[in-house]
């Protein structure tokens, strides 16, 4: 008699989480958008529909991506990036403006942000770069200098719409993985300090960068910028412990922009109060701690970077997010993961869970039982 193995379960600790965002994200979207699209389109539920195909698309890609050998995403990791800027050149030369940014790009009947793509590609062919020998890594040559060779042109391009808020968080996300990469300290404190000269003298190059700054710090009163989170905090405010209840806000009718996008978690909290946003963040802690888990016992360096650059990513935006509309952070463009209305974002975060998801079933994270047969 011999023992064979069988293949591993997926995490479902990460599944489930996912798909219960992107599930209560239809609700979210419907409460928070109802009064803005029946102005605007004549039915309150014109975006939620839309929002709720999204979501469909983005449960079968993340079960499509799931069954994909995360390896051979290694061999394309290129081409993908290239692909990415190719968008982003797209965006700056025929890109959709929208509120004063261009960072869309019309294909069709369809809105397609670039930077979406742009962001998990970066991760994906980061990724490859430092799998590369250790010794490798420890070397400016080597280990440095090919990652920012990719990682910039991607960058700047996505600072140039202007998006500075997504662009620092591509850069805050390769540099975390070239930390987890082992690469040279030295080297990477470097790149570390030079971003952020750079980030600080482009954010006040603008004017409206420069007044959500100053607002944040206290230093001055703008009442555009000042207004949002305002309104923000008065939704947090009325949804206290337990919330107002669903579909009964206030601050969605007409009081709070971007309601159903990038303010969409102060929403969540006013009508299902700190009960509702606590347990929406326990839910992104919990797929931080099983994607990290997951990139721990990774079969390789390639899925090891992969499954944390993914779960460093959708942290850092769900956390971002919470920060800004909090007031903890400076007000900024930064969706609200699976949550916030939106394609791109939705399509390309499943599709990087999907990943994440083939690398747990090879990680053996959970195990099936294993059968014994008989000898041939």
């Amino acid at each position: 008699m011999t023992t064979r193995p069988e293949p591993s379960n997926i995490d479902w600790l990460i599944l489930l989480p996912i798909a219960g965002l992107l599930m209560f994200s239809v609700a979210f979207v419907y409460s928070a958008s109802a009064s803005f699209a029946d102005v605007k389109y004549g039915s309150s539920e014109e975006l939620v529909w839309n929002h709720a195909a999204k979501v469909l698309i983005g449960l079968v890609l993340m079960i499509v991506f799931a069954k994909i050998d995360y390896r051979s995403l290694q061999g394309i990791s290129a081409t993908t990036v290239l692909i990415g800027v190719g968008f982003l050149l797209m965006v700056l030369v025929m890109g959709t403006e929208i509120k004063g940014a261009s960072r869309w790009v019309r294909l069709g009947p369809f809105n397609f942000q670039p930077s979406e793509l742009a962001k998990f590609s970066v991760v994906l062919h980061t990724a490859h770069l430092l799998s590369a020998p250790r010794a490798t890594l420890r070397h400016w040559k080597t280990g440095i200098v090919p990652v920012l060779g990719w990682m910039l042109p991607v960058v700047v391009l996505i600072a140039l719409q202007p998006n500075l808020s997504t662009a620092s968080v591509i850069f805050l996300i390769v540099m975390v993985m070239m930390f987890l990469a082992d690469v040279n300290g030295k080297h990477l404190a470097a790149v570390v300090g030079a971003g952020a000269v750079i980030a600080a003298v482009y954010a006040v190059s603008a004017e409206y960068r420069l007044r959500r700054l100053m607002v944040f710090f206290g230093v001055g009163e703008d009442e555009p910028v000042r207004y949002q989170l305002d309104q923000a905090l008065i939704a947090f405010g009325n949804g206290g412990i337990t919330g107002v209840g669903p579909g009964q806000s206030r601050q969605r009718d007409w009081f709070l922009p971007e309601s159903y996008g990038d303010f969409i978690f102060s929403i969540v909290g006013e009508e299902y109060g700190f009960i509702g946003v606590s347990l929406l963040i326990v839910a992104f802690v919990l797929i931080m701690w099983r994607g990290y888990t997951v990139a721990k016992k990774a079969p390789d360096a390639f899925g090891r970077l992969l499954a944390a650059g993914i779960t460093t990513t959708l942290a850092v935006y769900a956390f971002v997010n919470a920060g800004v509309t909090c007031g903890v952070l400076p007000t900024t463009g930064l969706p609200m993961p699976f949550i916030s209305y939106g394609g791109s974002s939705v399509f390309f975060s499943a599709i990087a869970v999907g990943v994440l998801l083939n690398i747990s079933s090879q990680a053996g994270v959970y195990r099936r039982r294993s059968r014994t047969v008989a000898p041939q």
